[in-house]
């Protein structure tokens, strides 16, 4: 029984670095640092941009975290959780994904990606309303006449 724990003991020392748990990274550091963390389980969370991009049993997905944006390699049955993706119109569903981190796939061309495992979405997108703005708008209306102006005087001062 004693030799059983030390094995097991030895094991978990042996492999540790395997066996810890994935790691919260953003993007500047997965970028920053991807030889470091090439092959390894890691943590990121970000919005959600652009479209889910279904390919048969899997799709892209581009999360955002603030500073980049990294391509999720995702089962798409995990994107039935993602209901917004952000553009202009919308901010995007807030999703945390943990998978495995490669800086430079064979599978994609080379690209770096992460292969998700997980997906938790953190908190759902949102529609966003742009407002008109006003004074834009009259200062827009005031430059165009000035131009038809200056175009008008130019073709009087030809003749």
């Amino acid at each position: 029984m004693k030799n059983k724990f030390k094995f097991i003991f030895l094991l978990i020392l042996f492999f540790g670095q395997r066996l810890v748990l994935a790691q919260n990274l953003n993007s500047d550091d997965l970028i920053k640092q991807a030889r470091q963390y090439d092959g390894q389980v890691v943590t990121y969370s970000g919005e959600v941009i652009g479209d889910v991009m279904r390919r048969g049993e899997f799709a892209w997905v581009n999360i955002n975290d603030g500073n980049n944006a990294i391509g999720v390699w995702i089962k798409t049955g995990l994107t039935k959780e993602i209901n917004i993706t952000g553009n202009y119109k919308a901010q995007g569903d807030f999703l945390e994904i943990t998978g495995v981190f490669y800086r430079a796939c064979l599978k994609h061309g080379g690209d770096l990606d992460i292969h998700a495992q997980t997906l938790h979405k953190i908190s759902s997108g949102k529609i966003i309303e742009h407002k008109l703005d006003f004074v834009k708008l009259e200062v827009s209306f005031i430059l165009l006449g000035a131009l038809f102006l200056i175009w008008i005087l130019s073709l009087f001062k030809r003749k």
